[in-house]
């Protein structure tokens, strides 16, 4: 009797095994590489794998940065807060989980690494003294001043920037500059943008993107 009992209910319990394991969310590295099935693509097919983004499209790479940072933009694209064609309808199919997820994963990644020769180069401009000192006379501060003393990102709203693609750099503050991107805390950003002139942000995009953010990473920290 007892097993003609268990055996009724076996049916539905694998089915409910299954349909929990089915809508589990996925992990941050299977978004990443896979998407969540339902909407968002993987975030590889654009930001590359690992430190490899697709630099020429102006992507930005993903690895190293502070989750919070990579969250508060997730949720600016779906709430139309910050607006990009392609990152809006991406971020509005993750779920607060699968952002989490997402974002944990990426933050776990070590920040990208460049060639010497790329960093003696890009040395020679004039974006050294702006990442470095600044310009005081036009009261900007230092990009290192607020990203951290190697452009590594201070979370929750400053993101990496050493070794970050300068394709992506010189979009991003051409936007700050214009206006067309104001998520920024009490519009820090587009005021610093707008100090800079067009050969400024090429010179200072050129050199963080040569730089490369020596920090130790252990998997986990964010």
């Amino acid at each position: 009797m007892k097993t003609m009992t268990f055996l009724s209910f076996a049916p539905g319990l694998i089915m409910f095994v299954i349909s929990t394991a089915l809508n589990a969310a996925p992990s941050g590295e299977a978004i990443a590489r896979q998407g969540n099935g339902k909407g968002a693509a993987p975030c590889m097919s654009c930001h590359g794998d690992m430190n490899q983004s697709t630099a020429a499209a102006a992507y930005p790479s993903l690895s190293g940065q502070p989750s919070s940072y990579l969250v508060k933009q997730l949720e600016d694209f779906a709430n139309k807060l910050r607006l990009n064609s392609v990152m809006q309808p991406m971020a509005s199919a993750l779920s607060a989980e699968d952002i989490k997820a997402v974002t944990d994963y990426y933050a776990s990644l070590p920040l990208s690494i460049t060639s010497i020769s790329q960093k003696e180069t890009a040395q020679a401009t004039g974006g050294e003294a702006l990442a470095v000192n600044g310009k005081w006379s036009n009261g900007m501060p230092a990009c290192f001043k607020c990203h951290g003393d190697k452009g590594q990102g201070v979370p929750p709203h400053f993101p990496a920037i050493s070794g970050q693609s300068s394709a992506y750099l010189k979009k991003q503050l051409q936007s700050w500059k214009r206006g067309e991107r104001n998520n920024d805390p009490v519009g820090l950003m587009q005021a610093v943008a707008a100090q800079l002139s067009d050969g400024d942000i090429v010179n200072v995009a050129e050199y963080l993107a040569a730089q490369s953010a020596t920090i130790s990473k252990k998997p986990g920290v964010k």
